[in-house]
């Protein structure tokens, strides 16, 4: 008798990345591909320098559909929401978004999140791609006891942005949508380049732009359209790194670097989210009261601005320090700036080095592999666009 072969053993193997319905289109763009959070996503199509200054300076178009949506329905949505989240967003107006967070009931953070209320009775929750699995179960335990529910739809969008100076511009060529009267942090359904997509004017990069949420199987003619009608502005592709020293520039906090589990809203400096006014009780209040108290009589770290004197730069993880060598913070993350020219980090450091000062004033520095590299403290955010 002939024995079959047993199967591979793959409790261990792990998963491929997923990839997005742009893949294709990355890839005979020449895009550098990388794993981000079991996606596979562009990295850079070429110069992350240039894909930087074009979004500074006129418009990239970003491939965002690693992001994790989560839609929240029902009689009591809102109220769900109030309960899950630390902010008041039953108070949302249709057709508006907020920044928030969710926390676990010892105050810490396990995501930020965008959030748009799309109807009376149905919010759409944008979580980081790597915690979207987090969010949805954490909603899911939560809603016991509310008259909503909260429905995975990450198969559902694919998420393209464009964002720049130019971007309101680029969108208007192939949209009949009413951009001028969409203000930041707000969202409208319509149609652009003849796909149907609900039209957020939200993004991660310090500049006007739009986030645009599509049907996966119209993202490519979506990408294709918005290419042409951003071509004579200098509109180009920009991959993950780009948005990454970006949103550095703007000061915008990254989940994993400057927010974690082992941090509160008001140890990052983000107290504002949190709507102790909101009624009823909610995840978390409790740890967040104290850490609110603690805040104001003696915040132990707070999260600053870094400005190298020199060219090399600082990472995240590594040490700042005093004159004398003492640590006093932790770098959460660190890049060249294409903007300032200089390598900037933002780092979160004992409270008597938080004042804005000059290198030789402050004596903050970063040891970077061994050596003290001097440091100007500044306020947060480095870059903040004209309005």
């Amino acid at each position: 008798m002939t024995v079959p072969p047993s199967a591979p053993d793959t409790s261990d193997t792990p998963a491929a990345p997923r990839t997005t319905a742009l893949d294709a289109t990355h890839r005979a763009l020449g895009a550098a591909m990388t794993d981000f959070a079991g996606w596979e996503m562009p990295l850079r199509y070429g110069s992350e320098r240039e894909e930087h200054r074009a979004v500074r300076e006129a418009a990239g178009l970003f491939d965002l559909s690693h992001m994790g949506e989560i839609t929240v329905t029902g009689p009591a949505a809102g109220e769900l929401l109030d309960f899950a989240l630390v902010g008041h967003l039953s108070a949302v107006r249709t057709g508006r978004a907020r920044y928030t967070m969710i926390c676990d009931a010892d105050g810490g953070i396990m995501d930020d999140l965008i959030v748009y209320r799309l109807a009376e009775q149905e919010y759409l929750v944008v979580a980081n791609a790597s915690n979207a699995q987090v969010v949805l179960d954490a909603l899911r335990e939560r809603q016991a006891g509310f008259d909503a529910e909260a429905r995975d739809d990450r198969d559902a969008y694919a998420l393209l942005a464009v964002q720049g100076p130019a971007a309101a511009g680029i969108l208007a060529r192939v949209t009949d949508a009413d951009l001028d009267g969409l203000k930041y942090y707000a969202g409208l359904p319509g149609t652009v380049a003849g796909v149907e997509a609900l039209i957020a004017r939200t993004g991660y990069t310090g500049e006007d732009g739009f986030e645009l949420f599509v049907a996966p199987g119209d993202a490519a003619a979506l990408w294709t359209a918005l290419t042409a009608a951003g071509a004579a502005d200098g509109l180009v592709p920009c991959g993950l790194s780009c948005r990454d020293t970006l949103r550095l520039e703007a000061g915008m906090p990254l989940y994993g670097h400057e927010l974690t589990r082992d941090t509160t809203p008001f140890d990052a400096g983000l107290g504002r989210v949190v709507k102790f006014e909101k009624p009823g009780d909610f995840v978390g209040r409790t740890a967040l009261e104290a850490a609110a108290r603690r805040a104001e009589e003696s915040a132990p770290r707070v999260l600053v601005g870094l400005v190298a004197e020199g060219r090399r730069v600082p990472r995240a993880g590594y040490r700042v320090v005093s004159a004398d060598g003492a640590t006093i913070g932790t770098v959460t993350s660190g890049a060249p700036s294409p903007t300032l020219g200089r390598p900037i980090a933002m780092a979160f450091v004992d409270g008597a080095f938080a004042a804005p000062a000059t290198a030789e004033e402050s004596g903050v520095g970063v040891d970077i592999r061994g050596a003290r590299e001097s440091h100007q403290v500044v306020a947060l955010p480095f870059y903040k666009r004209a309005r």
